[in-house]
């Protein structure tokens, strides 16, 4: 009886942790959501006079656009390099051949993130 508890539980459990993909739905806003921060951060870079430097007290707005602005464009390089992990994972040879396409796929739209937020274009 007690072996058949511990089975039991031990289906459950693994049911409860099945790892689950979020809906499509949830991908996409926040996508958009980082991609929105990401922007307002660069045209608060951008409206920010050097001039201004001089004065601490002028420093904390453009502080926080670069905190921000930073890690919603490193969220948005996880979003889109993770959507595209099923694919990897089919192409690769091996771990360490699934490592360097991650990579790969990551620093591509890392370079995607920093065009499309780079002023004039």
């Amino acid at each position: 009886m007690p072996g058949e508890r511990t089975a039991e539980f031990e289906v459950r459990l693994s049911r409860a942790l099945a790892p689950i993909d979020p809906p499509a739905e949830l991908e996409a806003r926040v996508e958009d959501t980082l991609g929105s921060l990401v922007d307002m951060a660069a045209d608060e870079l951008e409206a920010w006079e050097l001039r201004a430097m001089r004065d601490p007290r002028n420093w904390l707005r453009p502080a926080a656009a670069v905190v921000v602005g930073s890690a919603a464009a490193l969220g948005l390089v996880v979003v889109r390099t993770r959507r595209r992990r099923h694919k990897r994972r089919a192409a690769a040879v091996n771990a360490l051949d699934l490592a360097g396409k991650t990579l790969k796929d990551a620093a591509k739209e890392a370079r995607r993130v920093i065009e499309d937020t780079t002023p004039g274009r």
